[in-house]
């Protein structure tokens, strides 16, 4: 258990400290910085995610553990975020739900892929297309999580509300897009590993 493994599995332990932040707003009474809190929460993840991986290897302690820990904590802390904002009805339906099926398949498609591949002592590392979709996915949960604070602040400054919710949505789109490219990606780039 070194430190990017502690890292990762503390990314894992604040997503419940992330789901009440995000509720905070309908626990106390006029307090509208839920979505604001989950936010900032859900970057820090965002951030320690990368910290991890640098560390792991500047000092050459790439582990199996880690392996395992570090995207089952990008998983966990994407879905949840999913979660809210599409539960929290931030995200019109039926765009929040498709989007999500999109993400989560995705993510469960590829992680079976890897399964396979470790089974057979073949190892797939993160290319440059999943690097960017995890960006694009953190920079859109953000958005919507903060959406939610806003929507109380700016209610009577609805032009502005306007330009960032559909600049949320435009990011949220990307990252869909880039989500069932990389997904794709990964498969074609390594389709010996289905011939095993």
């Amino acid at each position: 258990m070194n430190l990017p493994n502690k890292i990762s599995l503390t990314r894992i332990l604040i997503v419940p400290f992330m789901i009440f932040a995000f509720y905070t707003d309908e626990l106390f009474v006029d307090f509208y910085y839920g979505g604001l809190l989950a936010a900032v929460i859900f970057l820090i993840a965002a951030l320690t995610d990368f910290a991890d991986g640098y560390i792991a290897r500047k000092n050459n302690i790439v582990t199996t553990m880690g392996k395992f820990l570090d995207p089952i904590a990008d998983k966990i802390i994407v879905v949840c975020a999913l979660f809210l904002i599409v539960e929290g009805g931030l995200v019109i339906m039926p765009v929040g739900a498709i989007f999500s099926v999109l993400i989560v398949s995705r993510e469960l498609i590829i992680g079976g892929f890897r399964q396979i591949a470790a089974a057979n002592n073949i190892v797939i590392s993160a290319d440059l297309s999943g690097k960017i979709k995890a960006v694009f996915q953190d920079i859109a949960m953000v958005m919507f999580l903060v959406l939610k604070t806003l929507k109380k602040l700016l209610s009577d400054v609805g032009v502005l509300l306007d330009i960032f919710t559909v600049t949320a949505y435009v990011v949220f789109s990307v990252a869909v897009i880039l989500t069932v490219y990389s997904g794709i990606s990964y498969i074609i780039k390594n389709k010996s590993v289905l011939r095993q």
